[in-house]
């Protein structure tokens, strides 16, 4: 099955073939539309084409990057190149590596990030191969979901992000975003990454937050200091915890309200 190619991904190279042919662009675009706050950068990396016995070292065979100053300067289309010379050796695109970024709070430090990838194959069975619309588009889907714990001796909130593999009804799949494509079928095309936010945040972990009716509840552990801080069956002692925006006296997230009533 398709998925199955997010390990070939990072696996050896298959057999690759130029399939080059003069009329056609070397190249295509990737472009994501992502939630408020979300960006991407994608590393493109390249093997030697079939027949080359080249070996290059780092500093020949460079990995470009788009979108690497994303806090600055991102922008959602990428024209990335599907084959490459160093030295007289000739390259093509193997995968493309995606990050996936998202900011929850002001700080420098207040954002989470995951994965996504594009493998890129001289060959691929029907079955693993994503298609094109007669437009030229393809489009590849994910979910993203914030996980929230707390840190440091004053529960300081912060969030990692999740992001999941759906098809394109938003049901979840496997692994991560990700979609397999033909040397062929890539030259002027469009690829898009397409990326929903999950409506509900769920702790990081289990057994360490109580759910009640206007959010969470953390538990307090053994004591204040207890960093996992599990609740272990104790559903009445809970602690404050400091949100990213500063409000240091919370007791329920994400609203910072509080509510007597809880449900184990």
């Amino acid at each position: 099955m398709k998925r199955t190619l997010q390990h070939l991904a990072l696996g050896s190279c298959l057999a690759l073939a130029l399939g080059c042919s003069a009329d056609k662009p070397n190249s295509f675009t990737f472009t994501a539309d992502l939630p408020p706050d979300f960006a991407y950068v994608a590393t493109a990396t390249y093997v030697p084409a079939p027949g080359q016995t080249c070996t290059l070292g780092k500093n020949d065979n460079l990995k470009p990057q788009f979108n690497r100053e994303w806090r600055t300067e991102y922008k959602p289309d990428a024209e990335i190149e599907i084959r490459q010379t160093s030295k007289g050796c000739e390259l093509v695109l193997y995968r493309v590596e995606l990050n996936i970024y998202a900011k929850y709070g002001k700080g420098t430090t207040d954002f989470g990030t995951d994965f996504g990838q594009i493998a890129v194959r001289h060959e691929l069975d029907d079955r693993d191969k994503d298609t094109f619309t007669t437009a030229g588009e393809s489009e590849f889907y994910g979910q993203c979901q914030w996980l929230f714990r707390t840190i440091g001796p004053k529960r300081y909130i912060t969030k990692i992000l999740d992001c999941k593999d759906t098809d394109a009804q938003g049901n979840l799949t496997r692994g991560y975003p990700f979609a397999a494509y033909t040397l062929d079928q890539l030259p002027g095309k469009t690829v898009r990454l397409k990326i929903r936010l999950a409506d509900e945040e769920r702790p990081y972990m289990k057994d360490t937050w109580v759910k009640v009716p206007e959010g969470w509840k953390r538990c307090m552990g053994e004591s204040f200091e207890d960093q996992d801080a599990f609740c272990h069956g104790n559903y009445t002692d809970f602690s404050t915890f400091r949100m990213p925006d500063g409000r240091d006296t919370c007791t329920i997230y994400p609203g910072c309200t509080e509510n007597k009533e809880v449900t184990p």
